[in-house]
Formats: structure tokens, C-alpha cells, sequence
């Protein structure tokens, strides 16, 4: 069965992908299915978008990186998926200090994350720890506008059902990524779980 593909930010792939950070914070998009979000599957292929980013909503020493990630940006009528992603654990915040135990774990500014948390104030904010792998060669596919909008998911678009069957490596060794599971679950205010899917 084919797995969905999981919208973020180009630049915070960028961090995943480099390992800079292992976790995504997010309450979903504006159209998002059923109006709440959740993780639809365990393995998901990394989408990168580029509407609604700006340098002043990350943190100051990664700021350069937009100019980058802009200028190799793929033209608007593709998209180029440069690796995927497995959710290993899932925690959910409710207090602005909850997340700003966190504050050294992603590249967002800790007002624009804590922005993230007070939005639709009723649900909580979902925490996914992943494991990220870089494709060898990042697959484009035409882009269509039933990837548009504001939405953490979409449907798969030709890509192969099975992301272990192209060739990647992990942004992080075993080890390495180990301990940060560990530092992050130390900040959590309750323990990883796993993740039940949609």
C-alpha cells in the first residue's frame, strides 16, 4: 500500500534531512481532514514546501540557510521529495512551558513555536519524534493542485509504495539519533508513545 506524503517547511526538511532536529511540532493545516490533526501513517515520504517560511521565524544561525534553500527550490510545477521519514514516537503539549523545554530541539523560534501551541487553543500540540532518511537521488514528480493548500498530508503521487526500495541513508547514525531520543524524551512532560494512525 502506498504511504502519504507529510507537508513541512523546505527549511525544516532541510534540518531533518541534515539532523539538526529530529522531531516536527504541528496542529495541522487549515484543511486539515476532519478539522484536527493526526498521523495518518507511521512512514511518510517528506514533502517540502515553500509558501508561508521566513528567516525571521527560525532561529537566528539558521537563517542563511533560506537563501539556499530557496534558490534550489524546484520549479512550481514539481515536486522534489528528497527523502522520507518514520514516526518512532509521539507526545502532545499544552503549556507554553512544556514547549519551551524543547526550545533546543528545533530551528523555530521559540515565539513563533509557542505561536503554533495558542493556535485553535483547544487541541493540543503534537510533538512527532522520526527518524529521517535522505534519498541518494531526490525523486521529483509533477506537482497538482490537489497537493495545494494548507494540509499536512496528501495522497501518494507516484512514488513507490515502499521508500525502502530506493536508495538512502539516515540523517543520523543509530547512535547518534539514540541520544537524542533520549534527550528529547527527558524533556517531554510524559512518555513517547506510540503513534496510532488515522
Amino acid at each position: 500500500m502506498a504511504i502519504p506524503a507529510f507537508k513541512e517547511w523546505a527549511i525544516i526538511v532541510d534540518a531533518l534531512l541534515s539532523g539538526e532536529q529530529i522531531i516536527d511540532v504541528r496542529k495541522g493545516g487549515l484543511r486539515e481532514e476532519g478539522r484536527h490533526f493526526g498521523v495518518q501513517a507511521r512512514r511518510f515520504w517528506l514533502y517540502p514546501t515553500y509558501l508561508h517560511q521566513r528567516a525571521d521565524l527560525v532561529k537566528p544561525a539558521y537563517r542563511h540557510a533560506l537563501d539556499r534553500i530557496l534558490e534550489e527550490a524546484p520549479p512550481d510545477d514539481l515536486v522534489r521529495v528528497p527523502g522520507w521519514a518514520e514516526v518512532v514516537g509521539v507526545a502532545t503539549l499544552t503549556e507554553p512551558d512544556q514547549l519551551a523545554a524543547l526550545d533546543s530541539k528545533f530551528i523555530w523560534t521559540l515565539d513563533y513555536a509557542d505561536a503554533r501551541l495558542k493556535w485553535k487553543k483547544r487541541d493540543p500540540l503534537w510533538v512527532l519524534a522520526l527518524r529521517v532518511h535522505c534519498l541518494d537521488e531526490p525523486v521529483e514528480v509533477p506537482f497538482d493542485e490537489a497537493y495545494a493548500g494548507c494540509t499536512s498530508w496528501v495522497d501518494p503521487f507516484g512514488l513507490a509504495a515502499d521508500p525502502e526500495a530506493l536508495a538512502a541513508s539516515p540523517a543520523l547514525t543509530d547512535e547518534a539519533f539514540e541520544a537524542r531520543l533520549k534527550f528529547l524524551a527527558d524533556s517531554l512532560p510524559t512518555p513517547l508513545e506510540e503513534p496510532a494512525e488515522v
